[in-house]
């Protein structure tokens, strides 16, 4: 195998600098979301159950383009937490209803202006037009 593909594909793979800098963004809010007890997993998690109807498992499973079995994983320490209640859907009792708590809901209330100061910062150290260039390309990946 040439070192010349190994060049390759550290200047070109798409995947690879995505997930840099998937890594890199994910340290930086979690460092932020750190005072109110959050990653940013936790908090993307909470803000895709931030809805008016409670949505199912499966749901916020396609929303975050996990498995359910890693969704479900995520959701345990939120509901150990106290601040997510997994409750069996009343019409259909294999499905779950996934809902923020009280608790849930004033720990994201309290994280959401974190998030925006935080996401603020790191778009105003981009150029002007690459935050929407980016966001379409990252839509358009998915």
């Amino acid at each position: 195998m040439p070192f010349e593909a190994t060049l390759e594909v550290r200047d070109a793979c798409l995947c690879l600098h995505v997930q840099r800098a998937a890594r890199a963004l994910a340290r930086r809010f979690d460092e932020a979301l750190r005072p109110v007890g959050l990653t940013h997993g936790q908090f993307s998690l909470m803000m895709a159950l931030n809805q008016p109807r409670s949505p199912t498992l499966g749901a916020v499973a396609r929303l975050l383009a996990m498995d359910r079995t890693t969704l479900t994983a995520a959701l345990k320490p939120l509901e150990r937490d106290g601040l997510v209640s997994i409750q069996a859907a009343p019409d259909d009792r294999r499905s779950r209803l996934l809902t923020l708590t009280g608790k849930g809901l004033e720990v994201l209330a309290s994280a959401v202006p974190i998030w925006r100061d935080t996401h603020a910062a790191i778009e105003a150290g981009l150029p002007r037009a690459w935050p929407d260039a980016l966001r379409a390309g990252l839509l358009a990946l998915s």
